[in-house]
């Protein structure tokens, strides 16, 4: 078996974006790729990206927030920024790291503040649903 693919995906506060696509990574491809997620800041883990997650059977529930600084001596292949903020200040990366950028909509700002939970929640299903169909196109997507 040929050597994984080591995977960052980063997001401005690795809350939401990153952490499902970390989630679904690790369940549909964590035999070719090894995945890690990060923040240019950590604002933990957001409990409405948990319970999208969990209605699709994926756990992310263990993940945490993490600081980019955090991987700074850990071999990375591909960083993927999934926000434009992340990719606008993505920190440089010694060695090899290929960074690549695939936005995806923020999901708390996809409906107002005083919101049912329900149409909240959808907002962040459909960005889960596009982070997912992301993700089953790798790692061809990297080449």
């Amino acid at each position: 078996m040929s050597e994984k693919i080591s995977l960052l995906y980063l997001c401005t506060g690795n809350s939401c974006r990153s952490q499902m696509a970390e989630g679904w990574t690790r369940a549909l491809k964590g035999d070719q790729i090894e995945v890690y997620s990060a923040g240019i800041e950590t604002h933990g883990l957001n409990p409405n990206a948990v319970k999208v997650m969990a209605e699709a059977g994926v756990d992310i529930s263990s993940q945490k927030s993490q600081h980019i600084d955090e991987f700074k001596d850990t071999k990375i292949d591909y960083v993927i920024t999934v926000c434009d903020h992340a990719h606008e200040n993505c920190p440089f990366f010694p060695g090899r790291a290929k960074v690549l950028h695939v936005g995806f909509d923020d999901p708390p700002k996809l409906s107002p503040p005083d919101a049912p939970e329900e149409v909240k929640l959808d907002g962040f299903r459909r960005v889960r649903d596009e982070i997912k169909a992301f993700v089953e196109t790798l790692p061809n997507a990297l080449k």
